[in-house]
């Protein structure tokens, strides 16, 4: 398995920031150092993630909530699907915690797949699942949301909190203004996302007309898992730019 070990730059990030945060003055040659040596560790961990990434000729990403148990409907189909995509020869590349992340790296390594992790230093540490190929821990957001984005073949949104909700409306966005070229962005849970689509539909649309009628057809919501699969499987091969 492989893990990038940042545990020097966390520490020197976490000095860092404790200059920030204290009422302290610096002067300018301060906190001219203090920025580069911050955009270093930024750079750093972009670089490290692309070269984690790199050689990776198909991948999905799957978000969806951390609180899930395996149980749970959602959980089930997550692992069903991510097992599937892997006995097709793709990678499954998740945020590498609990819930739908472990579920989507579980049905990967069950099916002797590929099956990332992009995990993320917390105060309260996120715990890894076990279900792990390869994996590498972040200690920015935005690097890490970067590299989850990154040249995947298509994006699976499972149920999920406000960082899910981020995560979509982003890919949605980027695809949107045509910053990214066309990409499979499935939203897998009817009974979740209609609502949220009604008021895409409605309040977005149809009163304050904010988007175009065709930006709703840039994302698909179906339970389907074999409708899911034959939209990856159809899917281009994204460049890695």
């Amino acid at each position: 398995m492989y893990n990038a070990n940042m545990n020097t730059e966390d520490t020197n990030t976490q000095k860092n920031d404790a200059v920030v945060k204290h009422p302290i003055a610096l002067s300018k040659e301060e906190l001219r150092k203090h920025v580069n040596t911050r955009i270093e560790h930024i750079s750093s961990e972009l670089q490290q993630g692309f070269e984690f990434l790199s050689g990776m000729e198909r991948t999905v990403t799957f978000f969806g909530s951390a609180r899930l148990p395996e149980d749970n409907k959602h959980y089930i189909a997550a692992r069903e699907l991510a097992g599937k995509l892997a006995k097709l020869g793709i990678g499954v590349v998740t945020g590498g915690g609990g819930g739908i992340m472990e579920a989507a790296n579980r049905g990967a390594y069950e099916a002797g797949g590929i099956s990332l992790g992009l995990n993320i230093k917390l105060p309260h540490e996120q715990k890894e699942n076990p279900y792990l190929t390869g994996s590498m821990v972040f200690n920015y957001f935005f690097t890490r949301k970067v590299l989850l984005s990154y040249a995947a073949e298509a994006y699976i949104f499972f149920p999920g909190g406000f960082g899910t909700m981020d995560e979509m409306f982003e890919l949605i966005t980027l695809v949107q203004t045509h910053k990214i070229e066309p990409v499979p962005i499935i939203l897998v849970g009817n009974g979740f996302w209609k609502k949220l689509n009604g008021f895409i539909e409605t309040e977005i649309f149809e009163i304050h007309q904010a988007i175009n009628k065709e930006d709703m057809n840039l994302y698909t919501i179906t339970d389907d898992i074999d409708t899911i699969v034959e939209i990856i499987r159809n899917a281009p091969i994204r460049e890695q730019d």
